[in-house]
């Protein structure tokens, strides 16, 4: 009898430890939630439907810094899809350079579309293409790069040389022109692994069910 009501009276003990763990640490979840809410639901891309929309919580302490370390990433990304998708569609639709792309006579027009172009650029080629990747990368897609001062937002690239007018704009024009790329970033970067999946799967989503 003495063991079992030990026993029932541990039970409760670490019932109870329990419960005042979780209630010790349930309104500190929800203040790091509503902290995050409030720094961030006015930030470009806190759009409707959803809003601030961060299901992994990975800004919910509310961090500024952390926040725009990945908005960079994401415009960054974005910006690259966007490009791949341009990239994809328009050599898918037979366009190519004029010559050769290589000195043993390979011809642009003999690099096909898609997946298969990797095989059939030469190794110089795909150097070049990389090393050029990285030159962007590391000197040139910055916000403060070659000593030019911070852009004016995250994702600023213009390195205080390029501006296509951009200062000309009110601060209305350049807060919507900057979601919409936003958000045309987000759904290249969508669009663009949907055609690299299907085009493994051999599944076309090109209207005619083109493939590479």
């Amino acid at each position: 009898r003495i063991s079992r009501r030990k026993e029932e009276t541990m039970k409760l003990i670490i019932a109870a430890t329990l419960a005042a763990s979780v209630a010790a640490f349930a309104p500190a979840k929800v203040a790091q939630t509503s902290t995050a809410l409030n720094a961030f639901e006015n930030e470009l891309g806190a759009q409707v439907p959803l809003g601030f929309y961060d299901p992994l919580g990975l800004v919910a302490d509310g961090n500024q810094a952390n926040f725009d370390r990945l908005r960079y990433v994401e415009i960054k990304h974005g910006r690259v899809a966007m490009l791949a998708i341009a990239g994809y569609l328009t050599t898918l639709a037979g366009v190519r350079l004029p010559g050769n792309i290589s000195y043993d006579g390979t011809q642009f027009s003999d690099i096909p579309a898609g997946f298969g172009a990797l095989s059939k650029i030469p190794d110089a080629g795909l150097f070049q293409l990389f090393a050029f990747i990285g030159f962007l990368e590391v000197f040139v897609m910055k916000d403060s790069a070659n000593g030019a001062a911070p852009g004016a937002f995250v994702g600023d690239f213009r390195n205080g040389a390029l501006d296509f007018g951009w200062d000309t704009f009110d601060e209305e024009t350049k807060f919507s022109k900057r979601a919409i790329e936003l958000n045309q970033g987000r759904a290249a970067m969508m669009g663009i692994l949907a055609l690299m999946v299907h085009e493994k799967l051999g599944v076309s989503l090109i209207p005619g069910g083109v493939l590479p």
